[in-house]
Parts: C-alpha cells; sequence; structure tokens
C-alpha cells in the first residue's frame, strides 16, 4: 500500500482468530507477503465457534471438505468431525504457518475508528481486566462471525423461575455437567438440538441420561448422511492427499449446489426424496406430525443427521420427539399447552443464536457511527462507501469457509491493486442509494434470520450490491471479475480522488 498516510502497527487487522480469521491470515501468507498483519482474538485460544461451543457432540453441520480451507487438506477418516477435530486442525494451520506469534489473544476490540486525512484505522481494545490499548491499521478485516457471543436468543418461558431442575442454554455449557441417569428436555428442532440428543444418550458407561426429549415448535427437515466420506478416503489411498482433497471439494460443492437448486425449482421431489430417507431410517417410529415441516426444504437450512444418530437414538428408546407449544415451566418441568406434561431433570433451551452485525464493535468513519442498515453489501464482503473495510458473513446454503476462502482471496486482490497503483484507499462508492431496488436480504424463513433483518445491511436484486447465496457464481466472479469496476473507487490520504490504474494493470484485470 502507498506511503503516504505515514506508518502505521500493521497494514491489516484481522478481527478474530477462527475459521474466518486465520483463513484471512494464510491467505494473505501467500497473496500478500510484504503485507504485515496481526489478529486480535478476544478469547484466551483460538477457534472461535469451536472454542466457544463445548455442548456434548458439539460437530460440524456440513462437510469438512468444504468446511476446511481451501489450501489445507482435511486428512481425517471422519468427513462430519467434531469440535475437538476442528480445532486441532485449526491450530496445526496456525502453527505450521507461523501465525500463532500474530495472535494478540484476550483482546476485545470495542471501537474503531476510520481517518481520511490518514488513511488508517484507529482500533481500540479491552483485555479481560478492562484494560484498554489502540493500534492502527490500513485496512480492517472482520472474521468475528455472525452471532452475538455474549447473549444467546433465549425465549421467554414463563414460569422459568419455579423450576427446581437446571436450565441451560448450549452456548453456555457447563464445565462436566452431571446428567447421568438423568430426564433431560432439549427446546428447538435445529442443528444443535439434533446434535446434543444422541450425544447425551449415547454413553455405555452408565453416564448417559435416563432419557432425552427434543420438545419442538416446528418440524425441522433432516438429511441424513454417513460421517465418512467413502469417495474421499478412497481417493486418498490411490491420489496424492491434495489431489484428492481438491477432487472430493469439487464433488461435494457440486452436489450441495445442485441440491440447493433443486430443492428450490422442485420442493415436491425433495420433500419426497427426504421422507423417504427418514421412513427407511425410523421404521415404524415414522412420525408425520413430528417430521413433516410447514416450509419447503432449504427454505431453511437443512438439519444434518450424521450416520442417523438421532434416529438411531428414538429406535433404542433412548430419545423421543415431541410437538407442541409450551405453556409454561414449573417445578418439575414443562406444561404444555395441549395439556400434557415433560418431566425433566433438565432443561436445554436450544433455542437459537442471537445474530450481530460487526461483531457488535462501534464502528466510526470520520467521526460518524456506521448504522450496518444503511449501508448496502459490495461484492458480498464490503459496504457502500465504507473504506478499506471487509467482513466475512458465510453461506446459508453451504459451508462457512466456501465464502471466507474467496472473500479473503478477493480482498487480497483489492490489497494488491492499491499497491499496483500507489493508492490508500478503496471505498465502494453508492451515491445514490435510491437507485438501487431492495430486496430480503436471505430468501430464508429461518427464526434467527427474520428476528435479526432490522439490523442487517442492505441488499439489492442486482450484483455487486449483495450478499448473495450462489458460491459458484460467487467464486468466478471474486476470483476473476475486474477490481477496478467504476464501482470500487481508489483514492489517496491526501489528494482523496479516484486513483487512474496504469492501462497495463487495467488489461491485466
Amino acid at each position: 500500500m502507498a506511503g503516504t498516510a505515514g506508518p502505521v502497527d500493521q497494514d491489516v487487522l484481522i478481527v478474530g482468530a477462527g475459521i474466518s480469521g486465520i483463513g484471512m491470515a494464510v491467505h494473505l501468507q501467500m497473496n500478500c507477503p510484504d503485507r504485515s498483519f496481526a489478529l486480535a482474538e478476544r478469547r484466551a485460544n483460538l477457534g472461535g465457534t469451536w472454542d466457544l461451543f463445548r455442548y456434548p457432540g458439539i460437530r460440524s453441520d456440513s462437510d469438512m471438505h468444504t468446511l476446511g480451507f481451501v489450501f489445507e487438506p482435511w486428512k481425517h477418516e471422519r468427513s462430519i468431525a467434531d469440535g475437538p477435530s476442528i480445532l486441532e486442525y485449526l491450530n496445526r494451520i496456525v502453527d505450521e504457518r507461523g501465525i500463532r506469534d500474530r495472535i494478540r489473544f484476550d483482546s476485545k476490540v470495542v471501537g474503531a475508528d476510520w481517518d481520511s486525512t490518514t488513511a488508517r484505522w484507529t482500533v481500540t481494545m479491552e483485555d479481560s481486566n478492562g484494560g484498554r490499548t489502540t493500534t492502527t491499521a490500513r485496512w480492517l478485516y472482520l472474521g468475528s462471525g455472525y452471532y452475538d457471543y455474549d447473549e444467546p436468543f433465549d425465549a421467554e418461558f414463563a414460569g422459568r423461575e419455579d423450576f427446581k431442575g437446571q436450565i441451560i442454554h448450549p452456548q453456555f455449557w457447563p464445565k462436566d455437567l452431571d446428567y447421568a441417569g438423568k430426564k433431560v428436555v432439549v427446546i428447538g428442532s435445529g442443528a444443535t438440538a439434533v446434535t446434543i440428543v444422541p450425544s447425551m444418550t449415547e454413553k455405555g458407561d452408565g453416564k448417559g441420561a435416563a432419557h432425552v426429549t427434543m420438545l419442538q415448535r416446528t418440524p425441522t427437515w433432516y438429511f441424513i448422511r454417513p460421517a465418512k466420506d467413502a469417495f474421499a478416503n478412497t481417493l486418498r489411498k490411490i491420489l496424492p492427499e491434495k489431489l484428492a482433497y481438491k477432487i472430493t471439494r469439487f464433488k461435494n460443492v457440486r452436489l450441495q449446489d445442485i441440491a440447493f437448486r433443486r430443492a428450490r425449482e422442485k420442493p415436491e421431489k425433495v420433500k419426497e426424496f427426504l421422507t423417504g430417507k427418514l421412513k427407511k431410517s425410523l421404521g415404524d417410529r415414522y412420525d408425520a406430525e413430528a417430521f413433516t415441516p410447514p416450509y419447503n426444504p432449504w427454505e431453511q437450512r437443512l438439519c444434518l443427521v450424521p450416520d442417523a444418530d438421532f434416529f438411531e437414538a428414538m429406535k433404542a428408546d433412548k430419545a423421543s420427539v415431541v410437538t407442541d407449544h409450551i405453556e409454561r415451566f414449573d417445578a418439575t418441568g414443562i406444561q404444555l399447552k395441549s395439556g400434557k406434561h415433560l418431566d425433566a431433570d433438565i432443561i436445554i433451551t436450544a433455542t437459537g443464536l442471537k445474530l450481530a452485525v460487526a461483531g457488535k464493535i462501534p464502528v466510526r468513519v470520520d467521526g460518524e457511527t456506521v448504522q450496518w442498515n444503511e449501508h448496502f453489501y459490495y461484492k458480498a464482503c464490503m459496504f457502500s462507501n465504507v473504506p478499506n473495510f471487509a467482513v466475512v458473513f458465510g453461506y446459508l446454503n453451504a459451508s462457512w469457509t466456501l465464502r471466507a476462502d474467496i472473500v479473503s482471496e478477493y480482498v487480497c486482490r483489492v490489497l494488491n491493486h492499491m499497491k499496483a497503483t500507489g493508492t490508500d484507499i478503496a471505498t465502494p462508492v453508492l451515491e445514490d442509494p435510491n437507485s438501487l431496488t431492495e430486496e430480503n436480504i436471505f430468501d430464508f424463513s429461518s427464526g434467527y434470520i427474520q428476528r435479526a433483518l432490522h439490523i442487517m445491511p442492505k441488499n439489492a436484486d442486482r450484483l455487486p450490491w449483495r450478499l448473495n447465496q450462489h458460491y459458484v457464481k460467487d467464486r468466478v466472479d471474486m476470483r476473476t471479475g475486474t477490481i477496478d469496476d467504476g464501482v470500487l473507487t481508489f483514492s489517496n490520504a491526501a489528494a482523496a480522488r479516484p486513483a487512474t490504474a496504469p492501462a497495463e494493470l487495467e488489461a491485466a484485470e
């Protein structure tokens, strides 16, 4: 980057040392080796989601050949991986590539201020004792995830204070929770609930729950698949590791894309297919009321059930599903509106996440606080009229890392363009927001999405002003599309006017 604005502490500050942040660090090493960078991580350990969540059975809800990075093969036999395996994968990448020393742990970002006169961000960080420090960067990259780490969505159930047992939210799972021989009710029907239920029943050492009931208000569409990918494991035996991984990743991306498009185009056919799999797995335990959602597949994210473990627990009479509405909690469990009562020693409220924009960090541009719901997405990672800033918001219909990889690659392309043109500032300029037709940012009916629409950035009906949900098309655009597209405007701190790229650079783009 140009040096007109004077020295900074680092060229790029990455917020978050989870999948998104670690991915960006590696892409910078590979594609922008002359840029300095650091990572600010609020927790004492890296891993983000995979370090925070410690509930029984925590695992990926998509295959690791797409949740893994494009640059680092997944080497384990199980493609649906548990949390510790994912943490091992991330730690290995960080250590092998010398990134750990660049992570500032126990550093929560509590403010970010952009100054156009110096073309830099001043970022304020706070440690666990409340002590504050600042650092400066030319580019701010948020890999802080998309949900609130401090406050999950926790539905307000009447009578909570009357319950004599334990009430637990999966986001804050207590260490060494003793649930041996106890009656457990898990409220919810999403990926978290479907993971917890079989995991709390499967212990063969007498430490498993006596019975786990999943209490759902609305059924979910489930997709059963093996935890081990036979195709991938066979390829690994006959091909070099990287090539086998690349082929498997390509295959899985294509299958995900085909499945999603088919669900949108022929929902009845997909309903029939998914229902047939459920009936085959459950046999005479299949209950249409419990397993027929009132929406089409992929109007909410499909819930993955590896090796049908959830349904195996049901057939073993260790788990059950109840579809009903909650009247209130009482001393011994949950009173349902149907008149039934669920006895419980432990109630787990797997009622969902609470979304947050930009990690809840107050972001100011030249002293003015950015109101994210007043800005449009640009290229799925930047925002209208916000300079030198990018964020990762993963796909809802595919693995999170697919977006993280292509966003990292794209930002590196922008940084290299700025270096080649001698510019300090890159801003997606939108002079007239009324020239765009706004549309629902997510064509998904999931509760956690709908609850957050009022705080989310705007989405237009056409590129580049939208957060797209089509990885295959996005990958081509982000990797090969023109950087200097007439929208992303390049300027210098002193001049604050667009810089003209050399003719040979424009030709290369």
